[in-house]
């Protein structure tokens, strides 16, 4: 964490002057990746993406984070985002982070059925008729074909394509489930990155 965000402080109140949000992720590459692509080092918001060395379970995150949290002088202001892939996890697994979501109203549990990269799909298309998870890879690499080894480009990702992936998403979440997508082919990360697009100017 840079130093100077801890030291500043505004002066007509005790809010940093950055805004904080700290996403565990499940992944290891591509999640951090695509979030490094939304920090912004010199303006409104912070992410502090912790990752693990290997790939973990959804509790592991979820531990991640409360370790984190048991550090980090979280304000209410500020967020704190569990961010993991449907996968072959149970719903019994996936319950204790939605449960760990709703202890705060600055808490958030944004889930891909079936893994990150449907959201990624959703800047170049609009997600339909994904059917497996080697669909949903091969149908990412006809969009992005260096896609190698979970490394992302962030080149290949502009602002006019994050907002198509929310609005393609949010069609795909309709209704808005209330806790975490179980259709093949939808993702809630959306309203996570609704809420760090919303701190920009």
């Amino acid at each position: 964490m840079p130093p100077d965000r801890r030291k500043y402080r505004r002066s007509l109140g005790e809010r940093r002057y950055r805004k904080l949000f700290i996403i565990a992720t499940e992944g290891v590459k591509t999640e951090p990746q695509y979030f490094a692509i939304l920090n912004d080092h010199s303006s409104v918001i912070h992410l502090d993406c912790i990752k693990s060395k290997h790939h973990s379970s959804p509790l592991q995150v979820m531990k991640r984070m409360e370790d984190r949290l048991r550090q980090e002088n979280l304000k209410n202001s500020d967020e704190a985002w569990l961010v993991v892939d449907k996968d072959q996890w149970t719903d019994e697994q996936l319950a204790q982070l939605y449960t760990w979501s709703q202890d705060a109203d600055n808490y958030g549990f944004a889930l891909s059925n079936p893994k990150f990269e449907y959201w990624l799909l959703l800047h170049f298309e609009d997600g339909a008729k994904i059917s497996s998870l080697n669909q949903c890879s091969i149908r990412l690499k006809k969009h992005l074909p260096d896609y190698n080894n979970k490394h992302l480009d962030s080149r290949k990702i502009t602002s006019d394509m994050i907002k198509n992936a929310i609005r393609r998403a949010k069609v795909r979440d309709n209704p808005p489930c209330e806790d975490w997508p179980r259709t093949f082919g939808s993702t809630t990360v959306y309203k996570l990155i609704e809420s760090i697009l919303s701190e920009r100017p």
